[in-house]
């Protein structure tokens, strides 16, 4: 088996650590252990191997999120990356189809292609608003379809689905018997502050994914889950004994914390959006008048935003322009598939999003007159 590269992560595994200037990470900035953990003494925390699944401490926390759950249910992972990893792992044999949300978090179509499966893809519309195109889905699964991809919140354009387009999905998905993946890692970090509806109760035949990393602003725990039926469960579990077979014992006992303090981490997070989107709101009025115009559809959900650049130049070209000219990273759009956008990640502290987003105003005012001089 040969697995396709994951080009957005070997960009970031590659070069986020380099540079000077970063905004390429698509949650807020990190919580301090000392944030998280709120005084309590973790110093009895036994450093051994935990229940390989999760403890039925955190699994019970876990499975509070979402209504009749059982612990047996939740399979506790490395971040939602092994989660979403296991399901199609899990799910999938060579010749399988899979029908997935694009633009989506590349991993799972990768992990897919490179599983054997056949990818068909269904868009969010740009034009739309970043709604998805429903028709596009029905014509696209069959009874051949064994996986549907979600990600919703939507990384890179942070929409969100409306309950009638969910209900639409897993109608399409009963319709063909398929698995429905999920990824709502994003859910909670909603600029509204109400919380977006959730897959989980919709459909038996569900693949829930979630963690720690982006609502909540805990990436370095790597705590991820799986909410689904108790035997694809037990299977995803047993295929977990060949890979990482257990998180740490003192993540998993930091998680069970922030599951305890979630309203109030969550409030965080929100707070976080809600301070540095009018920037990037600003940003992008800003370039009215510059040689490159912008134009974007602001986000509902998460500290991520699809912005469009209307210049020529290949979103893979004009980000390692910024990275060797500007000692800065952000994703081009190329990596989703894409083409004519960055996803600006506005989580990381002001002055690194200010600083950032000049730079980028400055690359493109340059590579205008480039063209100019050429033509």
């Amino acid at each position: 088996m040969k697995f396709e590269p994951f080009v957005m992560e070997r960009c970031l595994c590659q070069w986020e650590n380099t540079v000077q200037w970063n905004i390429s990470e698509s949650g807020v900035h990190p919580m301090t252990l000392d944030e998280l953990r709120d005084g309590q003494d973790l110093g009895g925390t036994l450093l051994g191997y935990t229940q390989s699944n999760g403890t039925p401490e955190l699994r019970q926390r876990i499975a509070a999120l979402y209504p009749g759950a059982r612990e047996d249910q939740i399979l506790v992972t490395h971040g939602t990356c092994e989660a979403n990893f296991l399901s199609a792992l899990t799910t999938l044999s060579p010749g399988d189809e899979v029908v997935a949300m694009v633009p989506n978090y590349m991993q799972i179509i990768g992990a897919c292609r490179s599983l054997g499966a056949r990818v068909v893809p269904f868009p969010l519309v740009e034009a739309d608003g970043w709604r998805p195109d429903l028709y596009a889905l029905d014509a696209a699964v069959s009874d051949r379809t064994r996986l549907i991809c979600i990600c919703n919140p939507n990384n890179p354009s942070g929409g969100v689905l409306t309950e009638a387009e969910m209900d639409r999905i897993v109608a399409a998905a009963e319709r063909s018997g398929a698995w429905l993946l999920s990824d709502e890692v994003y859910r909670g970090a909603e600029i509204s502050g109400e919380e977006c509806p959730t897959f989980w109760g919709r459909t038996d035949r569900v693949l829930l994914n979630a963690g720690l990393s982006k609502a909540f602003g805990l990436p370095g725990l790597r705590i991820g889950w799986v909410a689904t039926t108790p035997e694809k469960c037990a299977e995803l579990w047993g295929h977990r004994d060949y890979n990482t077979l257990a998180v740490s014992a003192l993540s998993d006992r930091l998680a069970q914390i922030a599951l305890d303090r979630r309203p109030e981490i969550l409030a965080r997070t929100r707070g976080i959006i809600r301070r540095q989107l009018p920037i990037v709101r600003e940003w992008v009025a800003s370039h009215e008048h510059h040689p490159v115009r912008l134009s974007w559809t602001p986000p509902k959900a998460g500290a991520i935003a699809a912005v469009r650049y209307h210049h020529p130049i290949a979103s893979g070209n004009l980000i390692e322009r910024l990275r060797l000219e500007k000692d800065m990273l952000v994703v081009p759009a190329q990596h989703f598939e894409l083409d004519g956008f960055l996803r600006i990640g506005f989580g990381a502290e002001p002055h690194v999003l200010r600083t950032c987003l000049a730079k980028i105003s400055e690359a493109l005012a340059e590579v205008h007159r480039e063209t100019a001089v050429a033509a």
